[in-house]
This record gives structure tokens, C-alpha cells and sequence, in this order.
């Protein structure tokens, strides 16, 4: 089955983003009960839990779902680089009355570990974000029955997904919560929107587009779906459900975010991410650019950031979130597509009997 096939076949496009850190198994069951596609986020866990978390999510749903994998490069930082950024990060820790953790031997799993763990569990989708695989790897997914899906923030990163083969791409747009997904260029060279994003993406490449960023009900669904996209993925509008792992401080700091509170930084892991501005983000702000790249930083932030929320510390906690955060609403993430699917619905309609009005 084609990847375009597996999306026509959904009773509601839309896909649940896969959040490390807040998305949940219970999440992706919900989501797919109610006939979208949910997602495991498999970015942060060991190989040898992968198969049993995909076998648990397949023993309860006969539903299409998704696993994805952050592509963290292998990590060999200097000694001094590491003992340089546990030094700026000594006095945050002191905050909670704690001394800075020791220099870590690992900082991210064996990507190559997790991939051939992802492969003997043949999830029906894999989604990758922040680099591309090669060609003979989508292959060796492919051939156990796989789907892959590429995450592109540029026209160019979406056509180098189609030359290794991949099945599909996901728009990353600006608007996006959490981790930016270039690989091609830079952060700042790779902002483009999300409606133009899906519009270029589709007239530049013969593969399904799923549109993300900014989108938080089923208004933008149905946007989304009128530019061409096969599907829509949603992230941000997901945190405030009965299923998400959000932490109390991080959901309180959703539901009481003002208007355009979100910023970019890399303060926390070394890699652009959207999230609710904070106390850390505003005073790392100078040196940011200075902190090591993603995986070491965010693994020199971890105990910093799970003691935070244990504390009830907003500003020491990275409070990913997309830009239309506002919008987000409580409930259970099932009846919350099941919702915006209507809402879809309704606005399609609507906007079918403006635009056959005569003059």
C-alpha cells in the first residue's frame, strides 16, 4: 500500500506529532480509535525498547500508526567543550539546590541501533527528523512493509527525501512547536510557513505532503487540505489532552501563555526549538550560539529540566510549543480529532457557499 493509499484510507487525516516528552502510547491509541494516525516518539529511547512499544501500541489497534526517530549525529565532544557548558549551566542547577550533573559517556541512543530496531518491528509508518537516510536504508524499511516519511523544512530538503525513495513528506512549518527539522542549511535559512511550505512542497515533488505547524483546529485542518496536503500533523494541539505527558508546569504555562509568547532558541538543546519564552531562554539569550550542539547540550540540560518540573520551575523547563498555542483546549485527544474533523467539515462547507455565491 502506497502511503497516499494509507491516508486516503483514513477515516480523519490527521496525524498526532510525535513529542518527546509529551506525547504518550495512551496518546497514539486515542488517536488512532478515532480514526487518525498516531505516533510513537521513539527519538529518546533505548534500541531494545522500541519492538516491545510498537508491539504494545499493534496488540491493541489493527489501525495504521507511526514510530519516529530524531537523527542525532554521534557525539565526541572536547572534554573542555563539556566542562565549559556545565560550568555555564552550574548556576541554574544551584537554583534548585543542585550541583551540575558529571560529564555524561553517552549523549544521544545508537541512531543505527534504533533504525534496526524500528526495521524487525515493521510499524506500518517511520517518520525521521533532523537529517536524511540513505537510499538503501528507506529500502531496507520499505521492504519489510514500512512507509517512510521525511521531515523537510525547505523545498530542497523535501526533493532530497524523494531522490533516496521516501514515501512521503512532512511540511515542517515556522509555526512549529518543539525542534526545528532542517538538515540542508541553517535554522535561520529554513523558515518558511507552513501554507507556503505545502504549496511549494507539492508543486516541486510527486510524493503526499502532510502539512504541520500552526495548525490547532479544524479550520487550519481543512486549510491545509484545500493547499493540496494529503494529511495534516498536530502537535501543540495535543499537550493540553487527558493523555499528554506534559508536566503540571509546562500545561499551566500553556494554558495561561499570552498573545505571541513562543521564541526560538537553542539555549536548551543545542538545536533551534519553539517553545514559551522563559526566565532561562531570555537570560541565555547572549550566549546561546555559544552552547554545544544538539545531542550534548540536551543531554547536559535533562537533569536540569526533570528536576525543574519536579520543583514546579517554569523558567528552567523547555515549554515547547508552536505559535498558535493559544488555542489549545483540554480533553481527550480521541473526541479532540474526532472534533476537529467536524469543524473541518463545517468550515469546507462554509466556505463552499461563499464562494458559489453569485454576484
Amino acid at each position: 500500500m502506497s502511503l497516499s493509499v494509507l491516508l486516503e484510507r483514513l477515516p480523519i487525516p490527521i496525524l498526532q506529532a510525535p513529542m518527546v516528552g509529551a506525547s504518550t502510547d495512551a496518546m497514539a491509541l486515542s488517536v488512532c480509535r478515532a480514526g487518525g494516525l498516531g505516533h510513537i516518539a521513539a527519538g529518546a529511547l533505548a534500541p531494545e525498547a522500541i519492538g516491545p512499544a510498537v508491539q504494545a501500541l499493534r496488540a491493541q489497534t489493527q489501525a495504521p500508526f507511526g514510530v519516529n526517530l530524531l537523527m542525532a549525529p554521534r557525539a565526541t565532544p572536547d572534554g573542555g567543550a563539556v566542562a565549559e557548558a556545565l560550568a555555564r549551566l552550574e548556576p541554574w542547577y544551584a537554583q534548585l539546590g543542585l550541583p551540575p550533573p558529571d560529564a555524561p559517556n553517552d549523549f544521544a541512543p545508537d541512531f543505527e541501533a534504533q533504525l534496526a530496531a524500528v526495521i524487525a518491528a515493521a510499524p506500518p509508518v517511520a517518520s525521521f527528523t533532523f537529517d536524511i537516510l540513505r537510499r538503501e536504508q528507506v529500502a531496507a524499511l520499505q521492504a519489510v512493509g514500512t512507509l517512510v516519511v521525511g521531515t523537510a523544512t525547505t523545498v530542497a530538503e523535501a526533493r532530497a527525501w524523494a531522490a533516496v525513495g521516501a514515501d512521503g513528506v512532512c511540511a515542517q512549518g515556522f509555526e512549529a512547536g518543539g525542534h526545528r527539522g532542517h538538515f540542508l542549511a541553517e535554522a535561520e535559512s529554513s523558515l518558511v510557513g507552513t501554507l507556503a511550505l505545502v504549496s511549494l512542497i507539492r508543486a516541486a515533488v510527486d510524493l503526499p505532503v502532510i502539512a504541520a505547524g500552526g495548525i490547532m483546529d479544524g479550520r487550519g485542518v481543512a486549510a491545509a487540505l484545500a493547499l493540496g496536503a494529503a494529511a495534516v500533523q498536530m502537535g501543540t494541539a495535543f499537550l493540553l489532552s487527558d493523555q499528554s505527558g506534559a508536566s503540571p508546569p509546562w500545561r499551566a504555562a500553556i494554558a495561561d501563555a499570552p498573545d505571541d509568547p513562543t521564541r526560538l532558541t537553542r539555549a536548551f538543546t543545542g538545536r533551534h526549538a519553539r517553545g514559551i519564552e522563559n526566565g532561562f531562554m531570555r537570560a541565555m539569550r547572549r550566549s546561546e550560539n555559544d552552547v554545544p550542539a544538539y545531542p550534548v547540550q540536551n543531554r547536559l540540560t535533562q537533569p536540569l529540566r526533570a528536576a525543574a518540573a519536579k520543583a514546579d520551575a517554569p523558567d528552567l523547563i523547555s515549554l515547547w510549543a508552536g505559535q498558535a498555542v493559544r488555542l489549545a483546549t483540554p480533553g481527550d485527544a480521541g473526541e479532540m480529532v474526532k472534533r476537529w474533523w467536524a469543524e473541518a467539515g463545517q468550515t469546507a462547507r462554509s466556505l463552499v457557499q461563499r464562494t458559489s455565491t453569485k454576484t
